[in-house]
Formats: C-alpha cells, sequence, structure tokens
C-alpha cells in the first residue's frame, strides 16, 4: 500500500507539472498517465480494509471539497476534481456492497454512477468508476486484458486525445506482474497526513505559482468577471 501510495502522489505530481508549464512535451503525461490507476488501485485497497467506511467517506469527500478550487486555479477547468471522482466510485462500492445479492438494483447504480460522472463535468467521467470496478471484481490475472479493453473503448468515445491514456495500462501490469516491487516500500512509515494533504497541498502550490501569476487565468475559470 505504501508504494502505491508513494507512486500515486510521485506521478500525479509529474503529470501536473508537465500540464502547467510542459505541455509541448508528451513524456510528462505519459508518465502522469499512471496516476489515476494507482489512486484508483489504492481506493479499491482503502474500501477494503478500512474499519469505518462512513468515516473513509467522510474524509475522501472532505478532500475532494477542499482540492476544488486550487483544482479549478491551477488547470483552468470546470469540472469536479479526480478525487471527487473517486468519491463517487468509493460510494459506489459501499452501496454495491449494502445491495449485495440484488443483482438489478446493483447494475442500475453501477450505470447510474458511470453515467453521472460521465455526462456531468467530473475529472475522467465513466473511465474512473469502470477502472475502479475492475480493480474491486476482477481477477487478478484478468486485470491486464479488462484494463487493456478498457482503455480500448474508451478511445472512440473519449476521442483521438486519450490515446495517451493508454500508457495507464502500465501502472496495472506494476500491480499484476511486479507484486514484489508494489510492496517493496511497506515497512516505510509515511505519515498519513502526507497522503490525505497531498492532493490539495499540490494543487494550491501549482495555483499560487501559476494561476495566481495572471488575473487573465482567472478569467477563464469564472468567465463572467
Amino acid at each position: 500500500m505504501k508504494t502505491i501510495q508513494f507512486l500515486a502522489m510521485l506521478t500525479m505530481l509529474i503529470d501536473h507539472i508537465g500540464l502547467v508549464w510542459f505541455s509541448e512535451n508528451e513524456i510528462w503525461r505519459i508518465i502522469g498517465r499512471l496516476a489515476l490507476p494507482f489512486y484508483a488501485y489504492a481506493i479499491v485497497l482503502g474500501y477494503c480494509r478500512t474499519r469505518d467506511i462512513n468515516r473513509y467517506l467522510k474524509r475522501v469527500g472532505w478532500i475532494a471539497l477542499i482540492s476544488q478550487l486550487p483544482y479549478q486555479f491551477a488547470f483552468y477547468r470546470l469540472e469536479v476534481n479526480t478525487v471527487g471522482t473517486l468519491f463517487v466510485c468509493l460510494l459506489l462500492l459501499y452501496l454495491l456492497d449494502r445491495w449485495n445479492g440484488k443483482l438489478v438494483i446493483q447494475i442500475i447504480a453501477a450505470v447510474g454512477a458511470a453515467l453521472l460522472v460521465e455526462v456531468s463535468p467530473f475529472s475522467y467521467g465513466a473511465y474512473a468508476v469502470l477502472l475502479v470496478l475492475i480493480y474491486r471484481y476482477a481477477s487478478v490475472q484478468w486485470l491486464t486484458l479488462f484494463h487493456f479493453l478498457l482503455n480500448v473503448v474508451s478511445i472512440p468515445v473519449k476521442g483521438s486525445g486519450w490515446i495517451l491514456q493508454s500508457f495507464s495500462l502500465f501502472a496495472t501490469l506494476l500491480i499484476v506482474y511486479a507484486p514484489n516491487f508494489m510492496r517493496s516500500a511497506d515497512k516505510i512509515r509515511i505519515p498519513r497526513i502526507i497522503w490525505r494533504s497531498f492532493y490539495p497541498l499540490h494543487l494550491t502550490v501549482i495555483a499560487i505559482i501559476y494561476a495566481g501569476t495572471s488575473n487573465e487565468s482567472f478569467k477563464q475559470i469564472i468567465p463572467f468577471i
């Protein structure tokens, strides 16, 4: 879990630095494509291991809420941030288990959640929901194939710009075929506050350094100013 947390934070930071300052260099974004799978897998692990799902939901919800304005000012996007999307995924996992044995209701809930984040402005949309469901319910030997198929199906739906997301498959390859490496840092103590605060904190720093330097950046986010 510690290795996944570290890789999630590192690849996300690389992705966001590339997005803001080096958008013409795709290597930053390619490395950054691994971040969502790592975070999605961490959400599934956290859900399976938590002793108090209500506290876990509240914690993820607060992180998403606190991160929203920094997210908008850092990337000039009027959409719900990625942790907000993962909060919907976490809530869906909780509901699916509560409705265990009620297959029709479970299918309706899963489709409804996917449609909600796809139609509404949520980061990654239904892709994130489906990836979380793959990590939660697919057997280990099927994870790579299902993630690959998800990428293939998403390209015509999301557009040619989504081809870059195909590199996210490397995260699943590490999870499946390098389990010893993925457990290599588990003995290292990483304060929980770092894991919980990293997302809103690094967005705030990016927003202050970049978005706050020009009034035009604020007008792109809030058009009526």
